[in-house]
């Protein structure tokens, strides 16, 4: 399994950036995909996860209301819009993937195994 995260950039407060993350190597029917990140001197965080089987949706509640995640079939993609991005949404973001989690664990890093590069997220002026 193979993750491809990209999409990340500089934008300025109140601006929207699109990450986009490319499974390959396996079929994500039973599979999960996770968004993380991690901003300087912390430790890495959930943001948001997609479970393919059903479409289900998870979100922390920093980004409610802001982020949303879809996929997109054809091309094996999830995709995290995020808006009205803050300075604190600074960081590193990871895509991982993992298969047949439930729902009680898919906030939790450890529950994958699989991850992609990260690609950096910068919220400034």
């Amino acid at each position: 399994v193979q993750l491809q995260a990209s999409g990340g950039g500089l934008v300025q407060p109140g601006g929207f950036l699109r990450l986009s993350c490319v499974v390959s190597g396996v079929i994500l029917d039973d599979y999960t995909i996770g968004w993380f990140r991690q901003a300087p001197g912390k430790e890495r965080e959930f943001v948001s996860a997609y479970k393919w089987n059903g479409g289900s949706t998870y979100y922390a509640d920093s980004v409610k209301g802001r982020f949303m995640i879809s996929r997109d079939n054809a091309k094996n993609t999830v995709n995290l819009q995020m808006n009205d991005l803050k300075p604190e949404d600074t960081a590193v973001y990871y895509c991982a993937a993992d298969s047949n989690l439930i729902s009680s664990s898919i906030r939790y890093e450890n529950q994958y195994d699989y991850w992609g590069q990260g690609t950096l997220v910068t919220v400034s002026s």
